[in-house]
This record gives structure tokens, sequence and C-alpha cells, in this order.
């Protein structure tokens, strides 16, 4: 089985660093690249369409936003999936997500076993399709 192929988009390094093992370890995702500001992710996402399977994005930046990322994300394959981490996840902020692109929104502190389990969803979908 090959792992989900993640691209994650987060400017606060310990969150960042503490996410990456997580992924790993949970759902045995391969992280592919990080970026840390939107012009960052845009243009590795431009160069790299169709590489890979979950892109979980951190709605506000330091330089840019993260709705700005994902309303990039538009024409992506149909396996590919973008969910946002917000700090504060509200129905105005999951609505704008959605509306942005965003295929699931997940507040960073009360939901990280549902992102968990959203990730292990896919990881079992890939599975699936492959087998």
């Amino acid at each position: 089985m090959d792992a989900l192929a993640v691209f994650l988009v987060e400017d606060n390094s310990h969150i960042r660093l503490s996410l990456i093992p997580a992924l790993q370890d949970l759902i045995g995702a391969q992280i592919l690249a990080t970026a840390e500001s939107e012009s960052d992710a845009v243009a590795w996402l431009a160069a790299h369409k169709g590489e890979w399977d979950l892109a979980v994005i951190e709605l506000f930046l330091k330089r840019g936003t993260g709705l700005g990322v994902v309303g990039w994300t538009h024409g992506r394959l149909q396996r590919q999936k973008v969910v946002v981490l917000a700090d504060h996840a509200s129905d105005t902020v999951r609505r704008r997500c959605r509306n942005a692109g965003a295929d699931a929104v997940f507040d960073k502190e009360t939901e990280l076993d549902q992102f968990i389990a959203f990730c292990l969803g896919l990881n079992n979908a890939s599975a699936g399709r492959q087998g």
C-alpha cells in the first residue's frame, strides 16, 4: 500500500513539527513538502499538480491566508482532498472554507481526533483502489 502523500501548509514551527510525526505515525503518511506562506504553498502546488493526495492547510498564515491556498486547488483531481485546520472553526469559518473548496474543516484545539479519522478514511479508500 502506498502512503498517503501529504502537503502541509503551517507557519507555526511547533505545530508543524508536531503534525509531521503524528501524520507519519498515526496514518502512515508521507510528507512530501511543507510551506509557511500562501505564496510558497501556491508555488509548490503549481509545480506538483497531481502528485499529492491530501493538502493540510492552516487557515491563518503570517504571510497570506489558507483560504487563498484552498482557492488555488480548484480543478484538482477528484482523489485529491483539501483539509483546513483552524484555531477556532466557527460556523462562519467552516462555511468560508467550504465555499473556497475545502473538503473538510477541523478545529485544531477540539477536533484532532476527527481530523485523524478523516485521514485514516482517505488512506483506507486509497488502499481499496489499489487492491
